[in-house]
């Protein structure tokens, strides 16, 4: 059975996080539905606020944004609810299926009768998560590599080469990785699409009744999922974009750029790398490894912290988990570097 007090402090927050949306979509149609949700949200508070006095205890004090709030509200007016869509969704709030499709008029998929698809997709908010992810890949496999160096060798110079390397190294592999994933993605796309539009043109009953079947299987009736069939299969342009949707699974919109995605994972990979490689450059001396160590714990529990936004849970647990796996991950590399190591210098 759910708790009143709690329930009663979730739907606050998401009225508060409904309405820094409407204010970062001031002007829009949507701006009016997310006024809308957060009316919804207050109006579910007020009954769980009446559970809780029927039930004698006392009444909850004016609700106050707690600091994850704030801080996913302040991102929301900076980068739009769009981005931070994958963020408000882990944090309960709904509504963000509006950023899935095209606004009335352009390529939408539809959704009559109540029917909801959720594309996949590279854009909006999973941008901020792969970059967060590239700088803890960054810190993680550098790290490992600077701590398993500083093991076998107490040179610093030898150290400050080796960390360069990684990160120069790792940041470039990176960057020809997501360069390849999103160019091949994309060509993936091209053909099917370019397949889709050929038998579209040929048999263009065969694909509205595929599209029928779709929306059928969706919870359409027969008849409706006939009729919005046909009506798309008549344009063509809204007929590939549905298909590629619907039947391929593929988000046009959301495909994202190849160069774009190889120097957002270059870039983020780099910082990440450079964190534990700083006392070294610096010429830190004989402390460079500890400040090294230091820095690296600092940087996991910031990241596990950030992760935290994505996931819906405690920001201080997400932050010592990954301050776990990371250090056990530079332990083990350190006692191999001391174990097998020979001087280098």
């Amino acid at each position: 059975m759910s708790n009143p007090l709690e329930s009663w402090t979730e739907e606050q927050r998401s009225a508060y996080l409904y309405r820094a949306c409407a204010e970062a979509e001031a002007g829009t149609a949507r701006a009016d539905l997310f006024r809308r949700l957060a009316g919804e949200a207050e109006a579910q508070a007020t009954i769980w606020r009446a559970q809780l006095t029927a039930s004698g205890k006392p009444a909850p004090q004016p609700f106050l944004p707690d600091a994850r709030t704030r801080l996913v509200a302040r991102l929301v007016h900076l980068l739009g609810p769009r981005r931070l869509r994958g963020v408000l969704a882990a944090m309960k709030v709904r509504g963000m299926a509006v950023y899935s499709k095209r606004e009335p008029g352009g390529h939408s998929a539809p959704v009559a009768g109540g029917v909801e698809h959720r594309h996949r997709g590279l854009g909006g908010g999973g941008n901020l998560r792969a970059a967060v992810f590239g700088v803890n890949d960054g810190l993680v496999s550098n790290a490992s590599l600077i701590f398993g160096v500083a093991g076998a060798s107490a040179d610093p110079t030898v150290v400050l080469l080796t960390g360069v390397a990684g990160l120069t190294a790792g940041a470039f592999a990176m960057a020809a990785g997501e360069f390849v994933s999103v160019r091949s993605q994309r060509e993936l796309f091209e053909y099917q699409i370019g397949l889709e539009r050929e038998e579209l043109a040929e048999y263009p009953d065969a694909e509205a009744q595929e599209l029928a079947l779709i929306y059928k299987a969706k919870g359409l009736s027969g008849g409706e999922a006939q009729r919005v069939a046909k009506q798309l299969v008549a344009d063509p342009e809204h007929a590939l974009d549905t298909l590629a949707r619907e039947e391929l699974g593929l988000n046009p919109d959301e495909l994202g750029s190849p160069w774009g995605a190889a120097i957002s994972s270059l870039l983020s990979f780099a910082v990440g790398a450079a964190i534990p490689l700083l006392p070294f450059a610096l010429g830190a001396g004989k402390n460079a490894l500890v400040i090294a160590v230091l820095l690296t714990a600092l940087a996991l529990f910031a990241i596990g912290a950030t992760l935290s936004l994505f996931t819906g849970r405690g920001a201080i647990l997400s932050g010592l988990r990954m301050l776990l796996l990371g250090g056990l991950a530079g332990a083990v590399t350190f006692s191999v570097g001391k174990l097998f190591g020979v001087s280098l210098s």
